[in-house]
C-alpha cells in the first residue's frame, strides 16, 4: 500500500471519528444548555432539591417504616411536644408524628406524580389528535373538555370518590382525571405551534402516516411546555389531595396522608398546635418546590432565550 493511500485512509477515519463526535455533542448540546440554564437559577435548584429529599423520604419509608410503626398506639405518650425521642412529637393517641409524616409521603406524593402522570398520558394523548387532525375530531375532544373544565378539581374529586369509595387508588383517580383537561388544551396548543413546519411536510412526502407523523415527529417538538405544565401540576395534585383527605374523601383514616394528619390535628390547635404544624410544613415545601423547579423549567425550556 502507498503512502497515499495510507495517508487517504488515515484521513476518513479521522473524518469519521469527527462526525461521530460532532453528533453526538450536538445530541447533548440542547440538555445541557438547557441544564446550564437551570442550575443557574437558584430558585430552581433549591426546588430540585427539595423534591430530591422528599423522594428520598418516601424511599426510607418504604423500606424502614412499617404500618404497624406508625399505627402503635402508647396512651401513655399522647400530646408530646416535640423531643429528641420525638421529634414532630405525638398525637391523641402517643403515636410519633414524624414517622407518620414521613410514612405519608408515600401517598401524598405517589397521588402527585401517578396522577399527573395519568392525566399527561391522557390529556397528550387526545390533545395530539385535536390539534394535528382538527376538524370534527378537534371539535368532540374540546367540548368534552370544555365540560371536564367547567368542573371545579376539587368538586369533580369527591364525585368521582363518592362513587368509587374512599381509597388510595381511587384518589389517584380523581385527581388523575381532573388533570386531563388541562393536559388536552396544552399539548393541542402545542401541537398546533408545530404542524406546520417543514419537516412535517418532509415527512409526508417520505410516506408516512398521518398518525405517525403526529406522534412520531410533530409531538416530541411540543413537548418543552408539557414538561413545564406537568412539574406546575404535581403542586396542585398534592394539594388536591391534601384537600380531599381533609375533609375525608381521600386515603381512608387511619392511613396517615398529610391532608388527613391535619384534619385529625385540626381538634387540638391549642393543646398541640405541632400536630398540624409539621404536615403542613411538609405540603408547603413540597407545593413550593414544584413551582419554582416548574418556573425554572419555564425558564431554561423557552425558545426564546436559546436566541
Amino acid at each position: 500500500m502507498s503512502r497515499g493511500q495510507t495517508e487517504t485512509i488515515v484521513s476518513r477515519k479521522e473524518g469519521h471519528s469527527a462526525t461521530l463526535a460532532s453528533r453526538k455533542y450536538k445530541k447533548k448540546s440542547a440538555f445541557l444548555e438547557s441544564w446550564n440554564r437551570l442550575r443557574t437559577n437558584p430558585g430552581a435548584m433549591f426546588g430540585l432539591i427539595v423534591i430530591i429529599l422528599m423522594v428520598l423520604l418516601m424511599v426510607y419509608s418504604f423500606m424502614f417504616i412499617t404500618e404497624e410503626d406508625v399505627m402503635a398506639i402508647n396512651s401513655a405518650n399522647r400530646f408530646k411536644p416535640p423531643s429528641a425521642a420525638h421529634p414532630f412529637g405525638t398525637d391523641s393517641m402517643g403515636r410519633d408524628l414524624f414517622m407518620r409524616t414521613v410514612y405519608g409521603t408515600r401517598y401524598s406524593l405517589a397521588v402527585g406524580f401517578f396522577s399527573v402522570a395519568f392525566g399527561l398520558v391522557v390529556g397528550v394523548f387526545f390533545g395530539t389528535l385535536a390539534g394535528y387532525f382538527g376538524g370534527w375530531v378537534e371539535e368532540i375532544i374540546m367540548r368534552v373538555s370544555d365540560v371536564m373544565a367547567s368542573i371545579p378539581g376539587m368538586l369533580l374529586g369527591m364525585v368521582i370518590v363518592a362513587v368509587l369509595g374512599p381509597s388510595f387508588l381511587n384518589l389517584l383517580i380523581a385527581i388523575g382525571v381532573s388533570n386531563i383537561s388541562g393536559f388536552i388544551r396544552m399539548s393541542r396548543a402545542s401541537i398546533l405551534s408545530v404542524k406546520g413546519s417543514e419537516f412535517v411536510e418532509a415527512a409526508r412526502a417520505i410516506g408516512m402516516s398521518e398518525f405517525r407523523i403526529a406522534f412520531s415527529q410533530v409531538l416530541p417538538n411540543s413537548v418543552s411546555p408539557l414538561i413545564v405544565t406537568a412539574t406546575a401540576r404535581i403542586a396542585t395534585s398534592v394539594l388536591a389531595a391534601a384537600g380531599l383527605s381533609f375533609i375525608g374523601f381521600g386515603v381512608p383514616v387511619p392511613l396517615p396522608e398529610w391532608g388527613a394528619l391535619i384534619s385529625d390535628g385540626r381538634n387540638y390547635l391549642g393543646r398541640a398546635p405541632h400536630l398540624t404544624l409539621f404536615p403542613g410544613i411538609f405540603i408547603m415545601l413540597t407545593t413550593f418546590a414544584c413551582s419554582l423547579l416548574g418556573d425554572g423549567l419555564r425558564d431554561a425550556l423557552d425558545p426564546k432565550l436559546k436566541q
